[in-house]
């Protein structure tokens, strides 16, 4: 069923208020969100981190019932990559991700300051249009052929209130002294660095494009300990928790000393609670990695 007038400018005056909530939460600096540091109190007193949904509405709703954030108000709930997987409407051309999407920003807006969408690669493909293709389909496509079943004619308002609180989104968020949390890293960092200054400044159209450094950020794959090391060097971490690989029958990798990645688009799927009063080793992080039930 198509959307009402109704639904469509609540949905926009959503995701328009939950991009003006992502950029004025507190420690919010540049593109990141700093919840805990050496020399100031921390803002949560722990975080709860997941890994990529893609439209894994029943996981969604899983790790939202998990962190109760009603219950503790010291909690903050860091989420990623929701576009692009999942269920299909019935004609099984569109896919239903966006309303996950959708879901997080009112989450955004019931849980302000608490809540932490970090943009991922299917989300900055959205933002720029950067073709994505798995099992033979263009995920591109078929996202917006499920805005196009649900919204109509409004597609296209739709679309640029996504771009907008796609914008406004961290591309890392600091749960504790020395600890990381974005989406991945970039390749080759021990060998052509990488400018992190892109933390701590608004996106720039430029660093989104492939190449820049949003690009090299968010679409890395190399795991090996050396890159790890040179990356965690250059942004003062410890220990780095991403998402972006799939970890399918695990619902998490270890690939180094340094990297903890986590996957929640699939069964079993992990999440990570991060704790804001300690200085947490990569040992200590990856013994309090959890199952989802």
């Amino acid at each position: 069923m198509s959307a009402s007038a109704n639904d469509i400018e609540s949905v926009i005056d959503s995701l328009r208020r939950a991009a003006a909530a992502n950029q004025t939460t507190p420690g919010r600096v540049g593109a990141s969100v700093h919840l805990a540091g050496d020399s100031s109190p921390a803002l949560a007193e722990e975080t709860l981190i997941a890994g990529d949904l893609h439209g894994h509405r029943a996981n969604f709703e899983a790790l939202v019932e998990l962190a109760d954030l009603d219950h503790h108000p010291g909690r903050h709930f860091v989420l990623q990559e929701v576009c692009h997987g999942g269920d299909c409407y019935s004609d099984q051309k569109g896919c239903m991700s966006h309303t996950l999407l959708e879901d997080v920003a009112r989450l955004i807006l019931r849980f302000p300051n608490r809540v932490h969408f970090i943009l991922g690669n299917h989300e900055l493909a959205e933002l720029t249009d950067y073709p994505i293709q798995k099992n033979r389909q263009l995920l591109n496509l078929a996202f917006r052929l499920g805005l196009r079943h649900r919204y109509g004619a409004a597609a296209e308002r739709i679309s640029a209130a996504y771009a907008e609180f796609f914008l406004s989104c961290p591309l890392a968020v600091w749960p504790a002294p020395g600890v990381l949390a974005c989406h991945s890293i970039p390749e080759f960092v021990d060998m052509r660095g990488f400018d992190a200054s892109v933390f701590e400044r608004p996106l720039e159209a430029g660093e989104m494009d492939s190449g820049g450094s949003v690009f090299r950020l968010l679409w890395g794959r190399d795991y090996r300990q050396l890159n790890a090391e040179a990356f965690a060097e250059v942004v003062g971490a410890q220990v780095i928790v991403n998402g972006h690989e799939p970890c399918p029958g695990h619902g998490f990798k270890i690939p180094n000393r340094i990297q903890i990645i986590l996957d929640c688009c699939n069964r079993p799927a992990c999440y990570l609670t991060v704790p804001a009063d300690e200085a947490a080793s990569h040992e200590a992080l990856v013994s309090r990695i959890r199952e989802l039930p």
